[in-house]
């Protein structure tokens, strides 16, 4: 089956720095409003996708909205910008790529740094540091402060495209689980379902898993699935022990990541619901990294048993995100398989 990959590029191209998740926020509502029985916005913008079930417990889903990027924190008298990130950033990533400028309208911008040219052999050698960065958006200083002004938010700007039996560009890391999720509920479409399924759209995830502790504590759900990029180090120079994942291997099943430790009876259960549906699945240990399960997890009475599908991904925070189909397909397949078959498992402790 061949996944709409013009939806999923939409969604990855439409911007949504952290904290100004209004334009991404739009499409999410656009697309999920005829799937569900209710849609529903909280404060701080997380949208809430909600299916009603036949019984009385409640299954929270959540895939961020938010994508790394950057907040303007000054404009000199020459209409350079310079930034503060909203994400985890590499600096060496930001070397020669252009970025938008999210003011009064967007304009378009390139991250510049002093050129090899003028550099002394100590300046060459050194490691980039993200203070050695700056936004040339080629305009005057008079044109940048007319559009511009300290607060605005800026992502970064890179196509989106198909490379073989992959997909590869920006902000793969979360729009794949936007994506993904939207795609579960279409799948869900006029089927019966055990339990309420809350789909919720968070936001802020790349800044501290903000939006996912506000919608868990608001829904105190009993089940849970984080819905995340993961890191496939299949790449030159990994040992076996260190790839985490690897592209076209399958979906991944979260055991353990830094934030969270996932509840050992639901980790079976997605196995176990894997081969009965002969979804093809990596298990995944991420020592280093979270995602918005931590916040489904903890941030409920008494906590709720959570687990995580995890989408394998080349190259994580960079403009060059690369994702194989069969494992986003595998992805869709595993979280509609879950929540169908949520109720049939015995969740008692053994």
């Amino acid at each position: 089956m061949a996944i709409n990959t013009a939806l999923l590029s939409k969604i990855c191209t439409t911007p949504g720095a952290p904290g100004f998740e209004q334009r991404v926020r739009e499409l999410v509502i656009e697309q999920i409003t005829p799937l569900v029985d209710e849609v529903e916005v909280d404060n701080m913008g997380n949208v809430y996708a909600i299916k009603r079930g036949t019984g009385d417990k409640k299954v929270m889903i959540g895939a961020h909205m938010d994508e790394i990027g950057f907040i303007v924190t000054h404009i000199d008298d020459n209409g350079f910008i310079r930034f503060h990130t909203l994400g985890g950033f590499d600096p060496k990533t930001l070397t020669a790529q252009r970025v938008l400028i999210h003011g009064k309208k967007d304009i378009i911008g390139v991250m510049a740094s002093k050129p090899i040219h003028v550099m002394t052999p100590e300046e060459r050698n050194k490691v980039a540091k993200l203070k050695d960065y700056f936004i040339d958006t080629g305009l005057s200083a008079e044109e940048v402060k007319e559009i511009v002004t300290i607060g605005d938010p800026i992502t970064r700007e890179r196509e989106f495209i198909e490379m073989g039996n992959c997909v590869n560009g920006k902000s793969l890391d979360n729009r794949l689980a936007v994506f993904i999720l939207i795609e579960t509920l279409k799948n869900l479409q006029g089927k019966e379902v055990p339990y309420d399924i809350y789909g919720v759209f968070t936001v802020q995830e790349e800044v501290g898993v903000r939006g996912a502790n506000v919608a868990a504590l608001r829904i105190n759900p009993d089940f849970g699935f984080g819905l995340d990029t993961t890191i496939a180090f299949d790449l030159p120079g990994a040992a076996a022990h260190e790839k985490i994942t690897e592209l076209g291997k399958g979906t991944a099943i979260k055991i353990m990541d830094a934030g969270t430790i996932c509840d050992y009876r639901m980790v079976r259960f997605m196995k176990e619901t894997a081969d009965k549906h002969s979804i093809t699945w990596q298990p995944e240990i991420l020592t280093a990294g979270g995602t918005d399960t931590a916040g489904i997890q903890r941030m409920t009475e008494g906590g709720s048993i959570a687990g995580a599908v995890s989408i394998p991904t080349r190259h994580l925070h960079q403009v060059i995100e690369m994702a194989h189909k069969d494992d986003i397909q595998g992805s869709i397949d595993l979280l509609t398989a879950c929540v169908t078959d949520i109720a049939s498992f015995d969740w008692s402790f053994k």
